[in-house]
């Protein structure tokens, strides 16, 4: 007689849940770059959905959290995973990003992906998907800075104003910089 193996029950992503010194801390910034709100929130543990549906982020408080190294090398602490998210427009990706608390990485191993990290270290990708194979590009850590402090000197903009002042000025928004 032939035993069958049980069936396999429904198993659905919920959540990936993310380790950090404060969970409610690293949350918020996901909730800014991302705009998805809290559904659960917790001493030491926030869930965050999008507003479509589909599967969240949850962000768990962990004391002894070491944030990985990347590029790493042997004997660095490993990233265990890392998020990837689309974004129509690389530069102005980066530039919301970065306005909000990202750290651009300084390797940058692929043209039309820009790696970040979250404001305790974990690595996290920007991609275009449709982005025409080529040269990388140009997007230098002076430009980020610059443009992260222009974001940030205003209250809250869209991240097409961050990256072309011209819009600013006709909006009334702000002033373009000037070289001296």
């Amino acid at each position: 007689m032939t035993t069958l193996p049980p069936p396999r029950p429904t198993l659905t992503l919920s959540s990936t849940v993310i380790e950090a010194p404060d969970a409610a801390e690293l949350a918020d910034f996901y909730r800014r770059l991302l705009g998805w709100e809290p559904v659960q929130e917790e001493p030491d543990w926030v869930k965050l959905l999008p507003p479509g549906g589909g599967s969240g982020l949850s962000f768990q408080t962990s004391k002894p959290y070491v944030p990985p190294v990347w590029p790493a090398s042997p004997g660095d602490q490993l990233m265990m995973l890392h998020l990837d998210f689309e974004v129509t427009d690389l530069e102005a990706g980066v530039a919301h990003a970065v306005a909000e608390g990202a750290t651009p990485a300084e390797f940058q191993p692929q043209h039309d992906v820009r790696v970040l990290f979250d404001p305790v270290g974990h690595p996290f990708c920007l991609f275009v998907s449709d982005q025409v194979p080529g040269e990388t590009p140009a997007i230098s850590p002076e430009w980020v800075a610059e443009q992260a402090r222009d974001i940030r000197s205003q209250d809250r903009v869209t991240a097409a104003d961050a990256v072309d002042p011209d819009r600013r000025e006709a909006a009334g928004t702000g002033e373009p910089d000037v070289a001296s």
